[in-house]
């Protein structure tokens, strides 16, 4: 019994440290071949979006509304990615531990949070 709560431990603190590495870090997401860029940090929270001036077309809102909306997804998308390699192999070997209550999704999960006027 010892032997499970130190392995519990361990696996807490492992998962403690792959929290906040995602924490720390942030992913670039683009559409229309960089022109335009969202970068969000490792819970998806969308940190910065630029804009080159040469997609902004004030006859043509829509593509470039579409344009973000794509970058928001790539940088969530591999925001996921970066959740899954780091905490995957930790939530991995919880299987069979039963009920973890918030941890249950931390190899998974959607695109995390949605923006407003956005749809996920």
């Amino acid at each position: 019994m010892q032997q499970i709560l130190q392995q519990a431990q361990r696996m807490q603190q492992q998962v403690l440290a792959a929290q906040q590495e995602l924490a720390e870090a942030e992913v670039t997401g683009s559409a229309g071949g960089g022109l335009v860029t969202a970068t969000v940090n490792g819970s998806g929270e969308l940190q910065t979006v630029n804009i080159d001036p040469k997609v902004v077309d004030p006859d043509d809102t829509e593509t470039l509304g579409d344009l973000v909306v794509a970058a928001v997804r790539d940088a969530n998308r591999q925001a996921q990615e970066l959740a899954q390699q780091k905490l995957g192999p930790v939530a991995g070997g919880l299987g069979g531990l039963g009920d973890l209550g918030g941890l249950g999704g931390l190899g998974g999960g959607t695109g995390g949070p949605a923006l407003p006027g956005f749809p996920q």
